[in-house]
């Protein structure tokens, strides 16, 4: 196996070769003419989008600065938006559903390096996938980490640490991240109700 299949298929890797080495330049380049390109120029930006990610849903954004390692290992879908300054290491695949939000400065992490100080040194790491589901909001500055799986219907609150995974139709909170509780027929009514206000109040 090379490095990349070793890397992707989550077995130790050392992040060297060529074949790394052309992937990570290439990410690069398409990181940077993303981040420069004028922030009202939404079709160089959506360029960019689709040239570095495995894929991208329509009508899903990402606003200027974003990070990543190779790109090519993330799926984004449909109306998902990211926010300023979102970090994806993706060294493993990150797979993300429909309707996603995420904060500001959310990161997430499939790199992970070993316990043991002299195999660390030794330049070897590893990663696990990340998978989120469907309407699923991540508050700013919240971090996913390698191996976490998140399911449908899920709010992540600011500043979490989420290191398990999370099932669906919960809201979770802290660091580490836990459920605090189901997300209930109350709250759909309550933010429907405030929507029909909306809609009356607007004349819709």
């Amino acid at each position: 196996m090379t490095e990349m299949e070793r890397m992707l298929s989550g077995r130790l890797y050392i992040a060297q070769g060529d074949e790394i080495a052309e992937a990570m330049s290439r990410s690069r380049r398409l990181q940077q003419r993303f981040n420069t390109a004028d922030p009202l120029d939404m079709q160089t930006q959506m360029q960019a989008l689709k040239e570095l990610l495995g894929a991208i849903g329509e009508d899903s954004f990402i606003n200027q600065t974003f990070r990543c390692d190779y790109g090519s290992n993330i799926c984004i879908g449909r109306n998902c938006f990211f926010n300023y300054d979102c970090i994806i290491i993706d060294v493993c695949p990150v797979t993300i559903g429909d309707s996603v939000l995420f904060g500001p400065r959310v990161c997430v992490y499939t790199a992970a390096h070993p316990i043991d100080a002299e195999i660390r040194g030794a330049h070897l790491e590893y990663g696990r996938p990340v998978t989120l589901g469907s309407d699923v909001w991540v508050g700013g500055n919240a971090v996913i980490n390698p191996g976490v799986t998140i399911g449908d219907d899920v709010v992540i609150g600011a500043g979490s640490v989420v290191t398990k995974d999370i099932p669906s139709h919960v809201i979770a909170v802290g660091n580490p991240c836990r459920v605090l509780r189901p997300i209930t027929e109350a709250d759909r009514k309550y933010w429907s109700d405030l929507r029909g206000e909306y809609r009356r109040d607007m004349g819709l």
